[in-house]
């Protein structure tokens, strides 16, 4: 069958699409800019890409007429420019009606949960939408969503955020709203199994996971699964707007989005009893192993190697960290220009171990000697191969995630003990730039306290790292200033 896919680079479809490739679909992958999507990462000939803004009605002319089926899975909450819902309205006609030329069966929509009398802005605007998309001459399937869980959503990412920051928490009273989170996994059943599926048509669902919770059972739950010990306090004193700038200041979330979730977050979120499940044969997982699944597997399309894991941390297997993670974490990024790009692979490819890390190896010795203190594995005996390293590897506290020659890129995770997880990356651009990052997501207060007290040690021990490894390979150097990063959720 042939899908068209819109909203192909955010996160529902972006958990899709291998779905629907994998079940032997032929996909079209609808974006708004074709550099900001990642083609060569499927290796597929089933999918393809289509320049297209549902908002400009003159991009819409290049849609194929022999479609099969097609997901709507765009949405405009986030904009800090703009009226959202004039702009989801706007474009959701223009899909109608580009739609309705082609020999489309059947429509998909992710939509909200629209059960309340009154709504907030964003449902009011979701249920706008599915008006508008509902009146197609196509058949039409609705699947009507809370709080998804799942590394990447918006929302989970914001509970995330704020639970592992912080200990003790004065809370808005929205807090008590309640609501019923489902996991990604389960979103994704459905998406993929309603598609031609002819009971489905022209109809509408609720989709959620088995537990109704509150906002604040929601973060106290989380902080269980990770470990935490959380306290949190109700005031009934804040008003929507100071709602949303706690919520910005504590999550570093953009106001808008941080408003606009303030807003939805007072309507509770409950489904109506339907029976998809049974059509469909999925079984919906909990609310606490939903939060597990998404720690531990995370996928990834790099294969690994059977070297034996002595980490506890992996020994779950270590494809769920390959996917190196973008919110709440601390950054030190640098990168330099080489002149000879493959003797720095070289470089790269034969770190540590005998050759060390090219800059202050005794600090590098402590490290490991601190670690074995604690019951980490320290140093451990180098590296199996001095010249040839792949994924899976240990490379001295380091495991080798992706080793990839072509694409000129390493990236290793840590397996010392740390109050979080640390990530190590190198990879050599097309322009032959070095970029050297080190990435640390940071378990509770500890965490954040731990990166602070190293943060001198890691200015000049990556700064000589990785002038060392463009060292008489380096034309002009065009390092960045150091300075490390925060980057909250987005």
């Amino acid at each position: 069958m042939k899908i068209l896919l819109t909203g192909s680079t955010g996160y529902i479809a972006q958990r899709l699409l291998p779905v629907l490739l994998n079940n032997g679909h032929e996909v079209i992958c609808c974006v708004r800019h074709r550099a900001k999507f990642d083609l060569e990462k499927y290796r597929s000939p089933l999918v393809s890409i289509l320049e297209v803004d549902f908002l400009k009605h003159e991009t819409l002319q290049n849609i194929p007429s022999d479609i099969d089926a097609a997901y709507y899975l765009i949405h405009s909450m986030s904009t800090s420019t703009g009226d959202f819902e004039k702009m989801e309205e706007t474009s959701a006609i223009n899909f109608k009606d580009s739609i309705q030329k082609t020999k489309a069966r059947q429509v998909i929509y992710l939509s909200g949960i629209v059960n309340e009398k009154i709504l907030s802005k964003h449902l009011t605007s979701r249920r706008n939408v599915e008006r508008i998309l509902g009146s197609g001459s196509y058949s039409f399937t609705t699947l009507r969503a809370g709080i998804i869980i799942g590394s990447g959503s918006a929302s989970f990412e914001i509970i995330r955020d704020i639970v592992e920051k912080l200990p003790v928490m004065i809370a808005p009273r929205w807090l008590n709203t309640r609501s019923q989170p489902i996991a990604i996994r389960n979103v994704i059943e459905f998406l993929s199994g309603v598609l031609l599926n002819e009971k489905t048509f022209n109809h509408s669902y609720d989709i959620g996971g088995p537990d109704i919770l509150t906002y604040k059972q929601i973060l106290l739950r989380f902080a269980k699964v990770r470990g935490l010990k959380r306290w949190i306090g109700i005031v009934p004193v804040m008003t929507p707007k100071l709602s949303s700038y706690w919520l910005y200041f504590i999550t570093s979330t953009s106001y808008s989005l941080a408003q606009n979730l303030v807003d939805s977050m007072k309507v509770e979120v409950i489904c109506k009893e339907n029976n998809l499940k049974e059509i469909l044969g999925i079984v919906p997982v909990s609310y606490e192993k939903a939060i597990s699944e998404t720690f531990e597997k995370i996928e990834m399309n790099q294969g690994m190697s059977k070297d034996e894991l002595t980490s506890y941390t992996l020994n779950d297997g270590i494809a769920r960290f390959a996917e190196v993670p973008v919110n709440g974490c601390f950054f030190d990024y640098r990168k330099v220009h080489v002149n000879n790009s493959e003797e720095s692979l070289k470089k790269i490819w034969s770190i540590g171990g005998k050759n060390g890390w090219y800059y202050a190896d005794w600090l590098w010795g402590i490290r490991g000697f601190i670690d074995k203190l604690f019951g980490g594995v320290g140093l451990r005996k180098g590296r199996k191969n001095q010249t040839e390293i792949s994924p899976g590897d240990a490379v001295d506290f380091w495991r080798v995630l992706i080793a990839d020659k072509r694409e000129r890129r390493l990236l290793l995770f840590a397996e010392m003990k740390l109050p979080g997880e640390a990530w190590l990356e190198f990879r050599i651009d097309n322009q032959n730039v070095l970029h050297q990052t080190a990435t640390f997501r940071p378990l509770g207060l500890l965490g954040r306290f731990y990166w602070y007290s190293v943060l001198p040690f890691h200015e000049f021990i990556f700064r000589g790292m990785i002038r060392n490894i463009a060292r008489e390979l380096t034309k002009h150097s065009k390092q960045d200033s150091g300075k490390t990063i925060l980057r909250g959720y987005e």
